[in-house]
């Protein structure tokens, strides 16, 4: 049996041939199948939040270039008369001498007294190790208080220096302070400080022993100093030696 090529001819010429109603047909198709295919807006979206995330975007620190030190700082532009008293004004009255060539700041605390009206002030020796041996010092109830420090910054400017102390009486935390000290350039002479003035509590169950930490932080939460002592509240004061 053989094939006719006359009429298979006309049914391919026929099978390859579109007419303009099947035309539409196959353009609807094709666009219904784009749709379907092609990511929503909110997809989109989702998609762009969820890369944020895993490359931790948010969490990020900005990065601010090359840190140099003080010293470089202020040698930077030196004859620029203009900047150079930008610099005076921003970082106050800094002593070359106690800018060092590191970028961190070094705070050393030179006294630490307790000043109390009719009172000669109290002393207190810093230990280096943070831990006073015994009774630090004695208070009596009721009475006004300051708290006065010296110390010396060196080498860089310390930002945001903090005062907290915690205090505990019988394992309870009883008592928490939190005081801003400031911010403070290098220089020679030191820097002195009084708190504001505070009251000690009175009554039976105010007198005893007490446990506490004093520390000195700045705003990257360095700690410059850390003092966990035993202190004493009773009915009067001490003999003065």
């Amino acid at each position: 049996m053989g094939l006719d090529d006359g009429k298979a001819t006309e049914e391919t010429e026929s099978a390859g041939t579109m007419t303009p109603i099947d035309a539409e047909e196959e353009e609807k198709h094709l666009e219904e199948k784009i749709h379907q295919g092609a990511p929503s807006e909110s997809s989109i979206y989702a998609t762009t939040e969820d890369e944020e995330e895993d490359d931790g975007v948010g969490g990020k620190k900005i990065n601010l270039g090359p840190q140099c030190t003080l010293k470089e700082q202020l040698e930077k532009d030196k004859d620029d008369e203009s900047l150079r008293r930008w610099k005076e004004q921003l970082l106050g009255s800094v002593d070359l001498e106690s800018a060092g060539e590191t970028l961190d700041p070094e705070v050393k605390f030179l006294s630490l007294e307790i000043l109390s009206p009719g009172r000669s002030d109290i002393l207190l020796t810093i230990p280096e190790d943070g831990k006073p041996k015994g009774l630090w010092f004695t208070l009596k109830e009721g009475s006004r208080y300051n708290l006065k420090f010296s110390f010396q910054v060196n080498n860089n400017i310390v930002s945001g220096l903090k005062y907290t102390n915690t205090v505990w009486k019988t394992g309870v935390k009883v008592d928490s302070n939190k005081e801003m000290v400031g911010t403070f350039s290098p220089q020679m002479e030191p820097y002195t400080h009084v708190m504001p003035e505070e009251t000690t509590p009175s009554g039976l169950f105010a007198r005893g022993s007490y446990t506490a930490r004093t520390k000195f932080v700045d705003d990257d939460n360095k700690c410059y100093l850390e003092i966990n002592y035993t202190f004493c509240i009773q009915k009067e004061w001490p003999v003065e030696q």
